[in-house]
């Protein structure tokens, strides 16, 4: 399995999973953001963003992605404020220049991409940007893996793990994926050469009997990781519960603004509850990220699902699976 979404297409690109041995397959993992992130906390960001003087800052693959009853790029041509930023500084700049209204942050993403959100918020107390705040939907990947691997129902033989993660959280953070589920583990660049480096060293391992975690992203990932990436996400958010697609409610899998920081927590702010999330009809997305299915097996790829008219988050991602699938079909 590989865990990592820009794995994923990467691995699609270059034509790897067509020259594969045979008797190897290749499954996705729940490691894209967007794609995890369940219907209802896309639903809470839609109705935020009617609410007036309210404007939502978001990063752009989150447009398009189903709510329970619309996208927030439905909101936007309704007239919601909803504006796409390349980073969570640049929600913090609106901000800025905005005095009068409400700038609400989407933050979605794993630990690669929390800690530029904790910056912002940390800068936005410093500055006293006092109309800045941050909507949580962090997610943790080792209780998602954690969960996915106790699953009788899930059988992996090897995991790649994710190379920008293990930039941040270091590559002894995978440590317990050999040490606790048996499960030989190798991280891996996205590079063709790498990715092929990371597969030989997993097939290596089956073949001999071996069941290790090894780094074969050195030039990037370290031991221990980015520490002073992590001394900020420490400070500024606390673990939590979380909803995954496909692996439901997960305790400490997410990340919510710690005690110091909850006057910027937009669920305090603005008084939010939790809402359900509702699976589009038909879609297998869920099961397509704990590898159940392979994208081609639900009933909507390629047919009422693509990227110009997707149904489901792992058809709008640009690090979804069956995106990914789509765009480097083999019939094409």
């Amino acid at each position: 399995m590989e865990v990592c979404g820009t794995h994923t297409h990467a691995i699609r690109r270059a034509g790897i999973h067509q020259s594969l041995p045979a008797g190897v397959r290749l499954l996705s993992g729940p490691g894209c953001p967007v794609c995890v992130t369940g219907g209802g906390y896309i639903e809470q960001a839609v109705r935020l963003s009617r609410e007036p003087k309210v404007i939502i800052a978001t990063f752009g693959d989150l447009m398009r992605v189903p709510g329970n009853t619309a996208n927030l790029a439905a909101a936007r041509a309704e007239g919601s404020q909803i504006r796409v930023v390349y980073s969570p500084l640049d929600a913090l700049e609106i901000a800025a220049e905005n005095p009068g209204a409400e700038v609400v942050f989407l933050g979605v993403g794993f630990e690669t991409t929390a800690p530029v959100v904790a910056l912002a918020v940390k800068r936005a107390r410093q500055r006293k940007i006092h109309n800045f705040s941050v909507l949580p939907a962090f997610k943790i990947l080792r209780p998602a893996l954690e969960n996915l691997l106790s699953n009788p129902q899930i059988n992996i033989d090897g995991l790649i793990a994710p190379g920008h993660l293990a930039v941040i959280s270091g590559g002894e953070a995978f440590r317990f994926l050999p040490d606790r589920f048996r499960l030989p583990t190798v991280i891996t660049g996205f590079e063709p050469e790498e990715l092929w480096l990371g597969i030989g060293a997993l097939l290596q391992q089956l073949k001999t009997g071996r069941v290790e975690l090894e780094n074969k992203y050195p030039r990037a990932v370290t031991d221990q990781g980015n520490q002073s990436a992590q001394q900020l996400l420490n400070e500024v958010f606390k673990p939590e519960a979380a909803e995954w697609r496909g692996l439901g409610v997960i305790e400490n899998s997410g990340l919510g603004l710690s005690e110091r920081y909850q006057y910027y927590d937009a669920r305090k702010r603005f008084g939010l509850t939790g809402i359900p999330s509702l699976e589009p009809p038909g879609c297998r997305c869920g099961e397509v990220l704990t590898g159940k299915v392979g994208p081609e097996e639900c009933p909507l790829f390629g047919r009422n699902c693509s990227p110009a008219d997707p149904v489901g988050p792992c058809m709008v991602s640009a690090e979804g699976a069956c995106a990914a699938h789509y765009h480097y079909r083999s019939d094409l």
